[in-house]
């Protein structure tokens, strides 16, 4: 209940400063598989068109995610990388191209997507996400996708949405297997609560089918427009694992850690 009212209560405000967008006829045509869902609609459109998302990473799940929210017409898009494109980023990493080689990720990526939907204002910066810059970055981003490689940037995420009070979508992959949830301060569980710990990641690239965190992204990008739009049935309090070996879908049930050292005691509503 609290990000609904949360999310309708920006959406008003917005409203009655006059800062909602009516969509163009263009916009009605580019969306109109869209609008045609009643759960979305032009207003929910419209949500989506004043939506502003912070993506963590255009790499694997990166690429994906960020490609079907500009698709789909998310305002603005604040993506943040740090690496050039490699020649092993390329079985998955598919808005990077072999010509591509050599760039910063941010740049290529956003070459793609300012093509794919001119309508959509993307912001791309090369840099590393740390625990001094990531909140800044962030700014007034309502929604964080994280589509990192490595638990100590997503820790960092954690604590950065936990104290932003904004959502989290979380998605992992390792080789056919993949996993995703929805974190929403003071209703569900964090990362932390999750994942507790410090244990570091392996120093050896994980192996990872291309396909699947083709998989993983796009569940992101549905939980990121149904947060926007307001939705029931997110993937709050559940861990969605997938995996490809056998082609099967399992959840788990997740709950909050009174003693969590990230959002222990924190209470948003």
């Amino acid at each position: 209940m609290y990000l609904r009212v949360t999310i309708q209560w920006r959406y008003k405000q917005l409203t009655e400063k006059g800062i909602a967008m009516e969509l163009t006829q263009e916009e009605k045509l580019r969306y109109s598989r869209q609008i045609i869902i009643p759960e979305i609609g032009e207003t929910g459109q419209k949500k989506i068109k004043e939506a502003r998302i912070f993506v963590a990473g255009i790499g694997g799940l990166g690429s994906i995610s960020s490609y079907y929210l500009t698709a789909a017409g998310v305002g603005h898009l604040k993506i943040i990388d740090k690496d050039k494109v490699d020649c092993s980023n390329l079985n998955r990493q598919i808005i990077h191209w072999s010509n591509n080689l050599g760039e910063w990720k941010s740049d290529s990526g956003v070459a793609k997507l300012r093509s794919l939907n001119p309508n959509c204002s993307i912001e791309a910066i090369h840099t590393e996400i740390t625990e001094e810059n990531c909140v800044d970055l962030i700014g007034d981003c309502s929604v964080i996708v994280d589509a990192m490689d490595n638990m100590k940037t997503r820790r960092i995420l954690n604590a950065a949405s936990i104290k932003n009070g904004i959502p989290y979508v979380y998605g992992g992959v390792h080789q056919l297997d993949g996993i995703a949830s929805t974190f929403i301060p003071g209703e569900t569980p964090c990362l932390e609560c999750v994942f507790p710990g410090d244990r570091p990641d392996s120093a050896t690239p994980p192996g990872i089918l291309g396909p699947v965190p083709g998989v993983i992204a796009c569940i992101q990008a549905i939980e990121a427009i149904k947060i926007i739009t307001g939705m029931d049935g997110l993937l709050t309090g559940r861990l969605l694992f997938f995996c490809g070996f056998d082609m099967t879908f399992r959840e788990f049930k997740i709950s909050r850690d009174p003693q969590c050292r990230v959002c222990g005691g924190k209470d948003y509503q």
